[in-house]
């Protein structure tokens, strides 16, 4: 049998919820498939800010480093902490200090799920650089609070980032459709994105096989909504990426079905699995957050971890759950949080 030990860290808001969800839902498929999954529980989240004045402990970094993987819920109360805070203090910590530089957040229209479009055949794999660019968090602010007061913020592109992220698109590419959509604003921004056109240019004559595009981000946003199924592996920075993914969230069926990945592709370090919606303090503890979503994360944890039984067992009972109308409700106090993880049990273990 084999034994995998993940690191649970549920978070804020409804990501405790949903990660209970993934992770019963996990421990289910895992048994049929003769996996042994073990898990310990962080409880690192804006109220462990509150309590001892940190989103995670200075070691939180290395003690993670000792599972083979990470399964996040959400982070962020903004009432008590602010969002920079929680996020630099935690989620971007652990990304930059694991070098988790690919983002992968997959956008495809289950059956039985009603997007907002008339388009029916989507499938999109988002890919965002996830370590540097427009979230670098290189800049300050000077003369704070009078009259001369000045912001900087300085994206950070560099060849190691840009090509690394890109090659990791034509990968992805190759096994999928072999048709790459590379995502700049060059025309605007005429250093870091006509370096990263270059550098896209250079890069597929090494993939003669794969169709290369290059899309302004203005562009590529109307054509995910106007055109979304000529579209298969989208790669781009990490503030276009971020903001295009949400698109890409809208058009599958809303953020409860948008899952994500961000991986080490080297494997030196654990990556890290989430759902992209965020931790939702509205509707936290009220049984209305659809935790497709996470479950969806843990079945791509599962694929990543070369367990691909256990990731298809996971993946088809989300797919066969909704095809009978699960989940397409939302939101609706009917399909709640509770009723939606015991249909995917019940399609886990037929």
């Amino acid at each position: 049998m084999v034994d995998f030990n993940i690191a649970i860290i549920p978070g804020d808001g409804i990501g405790v919820e949903v990660t209970a969800a993934a992770w019963e839902v996990s421990l289910a498929a895992a048994e049929i498939c003769g996996v042994k999954l073990s898990a310990t529980k962080f409880p690192w989240s804006c109220d462990h800010y509150i309590k001892t004045g940190a989103m995670m402990p200075l070691d939180g970094v290395e003690t993670l480093r000792n599972y083979d993987a990470i399964l996040l819920g959400a982070i962020g109360w903004p009432a008590n902490v602010p969002d920079d805070v929680s996020l630099h203090g935690l989620l971007l910590r652990i990304r930059k200090e694991f070098d988790l530089y690919a983002n992968v957040r997959p956008h495809k229209l289950l059956s039985g799920v009603t997007g907002p479009l008339r388009a029916e055949n989507i499938d999109i794999l988002c890919i965002r650089e996830n370590t540097e660019g427009e979230y670098s968090g290189a800049g300050g602010r000077v003369h704070r609070g009078t009259a001369d007061e000045v912001a900087v913020e300085t994206s950070v592109f560099t060849r190691h980032g840009v090509e690394r992220i890109l090659r990791y698109g034509f990968e992805m590419a190759r096994k999928r459709r072999r048709q790459l959509a590379s995502v700049t604003k060059s025309n605007a921004q005429r250093y870091s994105m006509v370096f990263w056109d270059d550098v896209t240019r250079q890069l597929s004559a090494e993939y003669p096989d794969v169709e290369v595009r290059s899309y302004h981000v203005d562009a590529i946003a109307a054509r995910m909504i106007m055109l979304p199924e000529t579209l298969d592996v989208v790669v781009a920075s990490n503030l276009f990426g971020d903001i295009l993914s949400d698109i890409g969230a809208a058009i599958q069926g809303g953020l409860g079905f948008a899952a994500s990945a961000n991986i080490d592709p080297t494997g030196r370090s654990p990556s890290m699995f989430e759902p992209v919606h965020g931790s939702a303090p509205d509707i936290a503890g009220k049984d209305a957050a659809n935790p497709i979503a996470a479950i969806w994360s843990a079945a791509m944890m599962f694929e990543h971890l070369g367990q691909t039984k256990l990731a298809s067992r996971i993946s088809d009972a989300v797919g066969r759950a909704c095809a009978r109308g699960v989940g397409a409700g939302l939101p609706s106090s009917s399909y709640g949080t509770r009723h939606i993880t015991n249909e995917i049990l019940l399609e886990i273990a037929r």
